[in-house]
């Protein structure tokens, strides 16, 4: 038997593999995308490069899933244009009908066997049959299955984190251009998840696919993407990855704007346009110290638990997760930084960032 990378290559004929040129395989221009009358999307302007991998985050009704439906061309925006591969695309264009896939956060599985599942895609595309077999095993490998224990399963033999499982696997056997996924770790087990993981990273590097995932694993996100897109309110944030925290805010009596936290600490901001608007710190505006900071008249700290320590590749930093309260806070340290600070998780330390430094959206 071939390699899973032999197989797949042998089944699409070159152009529809894709490059690793520094393209942008994705231009949005003025997307408004209305479910009834709530906004849902709200992008003036937004690219995203070929064969990269980016993350989506953001809190619940951020506009996440609606912006991955956007590119996965199961929806049309309300307004505006989505450029494919440079090309204007829409739902069911042969353009993209079979060069992007989305995996939802529920798989759905078709009312048939798991080999059947995965093949349905081989079946539609024209793939002569004699090579579904092949293709199908290989499939179920990537995603860590046995197809002697799972090719002939019905699709209600399966756990939650196989069916996930074999959902992706419907999806990479047909090595997209683009793959999409929605919050794919969310309602799986442990195992199940570190193995989505590990294949949707493998398609991105063997096969150059570009990888969109929306997840809440900040983690996860921070560890493999080139880039990472806050959104909120149906909008990206522009001013990188921003710790975002939503009000309601209030008036002190010494002039100042806050939030108090569940263990009586307190947020402050500049003044906000309203009490319910969401304030954004960006990360480069916090510093981290291990001793309780002096603070000029325009400072604010914080005391928290330092939680997570990764390796961001697209900044080539440390990124670093403090819990404070119910709130999780992120900055970059400087790899030689975090080093001589001798960091680790389970630290008690402080942030400090100018009151001015916060956003509002």
């Amino acid at each position: 038997m071939t390699s899973e990378g032999d197989t797949f290559k042998t089944l699409w004929p070159k152009r529809h593999q894709l490059s690793h040129q520094d393209a942008d395989i994705y231009q949005l221009f003025n997307i408004k995308k209305y479910h009834g009358r709530q906004l849902a999307v709200n992008i003036e302007s937004l690219t995203i490069s070929q064969a990269s991998i980016t993350g989506l985050i953001g809190p619940n009704g951020s506009g996440k899933s609606s912006l991955l439906r956007l590119l996965a061309f199961v929806d049309s925006p309300s307004e505006g244009n989505i450029l494919f591969k440079g090309r204007k695309a829409a739902p069911y264009d042969d353009s993209v009908r079979f060069q992007v896939s989305l995996l939802p956060q529920e798989p759905y599985l078709l009312k048939r066997s798991v080999f059947d599942n995965i093949a349905y895609g081989l079946v539609l595309r024209g793939v002569n049959r004699s090579r579904h077999a092949e293709a199908v095993v290989d499939a179920l490998s990537l995603v860590g299955l046995s197809a002697e224990e799972f090719a002939g399963r019905s699709w209600y033999q399966l756990s939650g984190g196989e069916a996930q499982r074999v959902a992706l696997a419907a999806r990479l056997v047909l090595q997209p251009s683009v793959l999409l996924l929605d919050e794919p770790t969310a309602s799986v087990d442990a195992a199940s998840a570190q193995q989505i993981k590990a294949s949707a990273l493998r398609a991105s590097i063997k096969w150059g696919t570009t990888l969109i995932v929306a997840s809440h694993d900040w983690q996860w996100v921070h560890e493999i993407c080139n880039r990472v897109i806050p959104m909120f309110n149906g909008k990206v944030m522009e001013n990188g990855r921003g710790n975002i925290l939503l009000g309601p805010w209030r008036l002190e009596a010494e002039g100042y704007w806050e939030k108090v936290l569940a263990d009586g600490q307190v947020i402050r901001v500049s003044e906000p346009f309203s009490c319910a608007a969401a304030a954004v710190i960006p990360h480069d505006s916090i510093f981290l110290s291990l001793d309780k900071p002096r603070l000029n008249p325009h400072e604010h700290s914080l005391h928290g638990i330092l939680t997570l320590l990764a390796f961001d590749p697209s900044t080539g930093s440390i990124q670093a997760t403090i819990r404070i309260a119910d709130l999780s806070f992120t900055l970059r340290i400087p790899t030689n930084h975090a080093q001589k600070m001798l960091l680790f998780p389970g630290q008690k330390v402080y942030i400090t960032y100018p009151v001015s430094a916060v956003l509002w959206y």
